[in-house]
């Protein structure tokens, strides 16, 4: 088969009957996390959204819905791979806007499975610049995802048991006293990506076979600290009853919620360098209401819409518009000190120019069973 310009080794490779072959994990996340709000709107008047939790609250889409009397019918899912099972056993046309991580927007392309969109429909101008070409949204100069929200990856810790300097470098996860005490999230793309940074990657999910045999080495050698493998809940519960005193490859998405309840925990990006998670909107192939869908994300990039998401209470994400970042800091000035989105200090656009950001991206040069393969082994040892 022929490499198409512009996808990457794994996305030409995925079908339908090869990912739900070797989907069992992620049937049990859509089992488990995978709710659908149901009320008795005609259907004419709702639109379908799949997304991760909490952006379907009405903290969130509330003002849309009265708006344009239109009810916001939402699927939450936990994971990309939960994502695109739950995408691939629908029919087309189920869903009308599909929230996703930004690395499985080939995937999503190249399936056929989300619409071209038109640029000077969405606030381009308004965004920062390092958010308006994003890598994988743009095919041939053509649009096929939008930002929604971002964050930083790095190492969740309790600072009581671990300063921010011993955070400072990945290597604290071995350290003795932490034996027993390292949580480990249940998916391998972030928990590795930041694995493959402590090991010298400056592009933790492109690296040769070599190195990704280093990085399985350093992947196992872990295994006498970890406490266990958690979901989402099972994170939030360990950093505040001690079962955990650290975790790699999550955030302040979570710490935030957590300082706010007076634990302390908070989240260091190490010297190593941290990783970028991104989720992003597109107009799902096949959906009945394009136009409604098109008029909704607007709404969500719009610097209303944009403090709506930021905030949530699900979880909290940095925003990439700037008139957002404007919005925030006049009416909801305590938001934007704990996101970091002031500008008369230092702020999360600085850990681009410190050049520690790398983009959360599926495998380059292995696919995804490899390293799915290697953490599932991992975790059985």
């Amino acid at each position: 088969m022929t490499k198409k310009k512009g996808e990457t080794k794994h996305t030409w490779r995925f079908t339908r009957r090869r990912f739900l072959k070797g989907s069992a994990a992620a049937a049990a996340v859509i089992a488990a996390s995978g709710v659908t709000r149901r009320v008795a709107w005609s259907e004419e008047n709702t639109l379908s959204y799949l997304c991760w939790p909490g952006h379907g609250a009405e903290e969130v889409v509330g003002p849309f819905e009265q708006a344009n009397g239109v009810k916001i019918i939402s699927k939450e899912y936990v994971g990309g791979e939960a994502m695109m099972a739950l995408i691939n056993q629908s029919d087309s046309g189920t869903y009308d806007v599909v929230l996703s991580d930004r690395e499985y927007i080939t995937m999503l392309r190249a399936g056929g499975l989300i619409d071209e969109m038109d640029p000077n429909d969405y606030p381009f101008d308004d965004f920062w610049p390092e958010f308006q070409k994003m890598p994988g949204h743009w095919l041939d100069g053509k649009l096929f995802s939008v930002v929604l929200d971002f964050g930083y990856l790095g190492i969740v810790h309790n600072t009581d048991v671990i300063s921010e300097k011993e955070a400072s470098s990945y290597k604290i996860l071995w350290d003795p006293k932490l034996t027993g005490k390292v949580g480990q999230f249940d998916w391998y793309l972030p928990s590795m990506g930041c694995l493959s940074q402590y090991n010298g990657n400056k592009s933790p999910f492109d690296i040769d076979d070599a190195a990704f045999s280093k990085l399985r080495d350093t992947v196992f050698s872990l295994k006498p600290q970890v406490a266990g493998y958690h979901g989402i809940p099972d994170i939030f519960n360990a950093l505040k009853n001690g079962d955990a005193f650290a975790y790699q490859g999550i955030g302040d998405w979570i710490t935030i919620l957590l300082a706010a309840d007076g634990y302390p925990v908070t989240t260091t990006i190490p010297d190593e360098g941290g990783i970028q998670w991104t989720e992003s909107l597109s107009l799902s192939t096949g959906g009945k209401k394009q136009a409604m869908a098109k008029k909704f994300i607007q709404y969500l990039t719009s610097p209303e819409g944009q403090i709506r998401v930021a905030l949530k209470s699900s979880y909290m994400g940095s925003i990439p518009n700037k008139k957002g970042w404007t919005l925030m800091n006049e009416t909801k000035p305590e938001g934007a000190t704990i996101l970091r989105h002031r500008f008369d200090q230092r702020n999360v656009m600085d850990e681009y120019a410190d050049g520690k950001i790398a983009l959360r991206q599926l495998p380059a040069q292995q696919s995804i069973d490899d390293w799915s393969e290697v953490w599932n082994e991992y975790k059985n040892i």
